[in-house]
């Protein structure tokens, strides 16, 4: 990643840092299996930080089961916590979402979240995630009904 970030580290300082599902999902930008995060079950009030940096990233009340395996959010706690970059690494064009402050892969989003107040579907992994209960974010942007397509 070529970008000045907030939050930067050598890949080796990363590699002591993370353990190696989360190196290879964050800073390689893999995929966790589908099932088996452990957050994706998480029904509990709080904030869901960068498990990188520990960046504010989802509120606990953005987040639905969207049924596609990881944790899904229809909405971010300020729109300049992520960073959105297109993504045809499948043959197909997505929408990467990075934290703005570390650069660490988190997931992609879609404009498929039918029945979210944005239509959008922040599909993240689990392993990209930490949950703090109980949390909420600091001076967290309104709620909207835009969607990140749209603006």
């Amino acid at each position: 990643m070529t970008a000045a970030y907030e939050v930067s580290h050598t890949p080796d300082e990363w590699r002591e840092k993370l353990t190696p599902e989360q190196y290879h999902v964050l800073r390689e930008a893999g995929t966790e299996r589908p099932g088996t995060g452990e957050l994706l079950h998480e029904e509990r009030d709080g904030l869901y930080r960068c498990a990188a940096c520990k960046a504010e990233l989802f509120q606990s009340g953005t987040k639905f089961d969207s049924g596609c395996g990881w944790p899904s959010f229809y909405q971010v706690v300020r729109p300049e916590a992520v960073q959105l970059l297109d993504d045809d690494s499948l043959g197909h064009m997505r929408t990467e979402v990075r934290c703005a402050a570390c650069g660490s892969h988190l997931g992609h989003v879609f404009p498929d979240g039918f029945g979210t107040p944005t239509g959008d579907r922040y599909c993240m992994n689990s392993v990209a995630l930490d949950f703090e209960a109980g949390a909420a974010a600091n001076n967290p942007a309104p709620a909207t009904t835009k969607s990140v397509f749209e603006q």
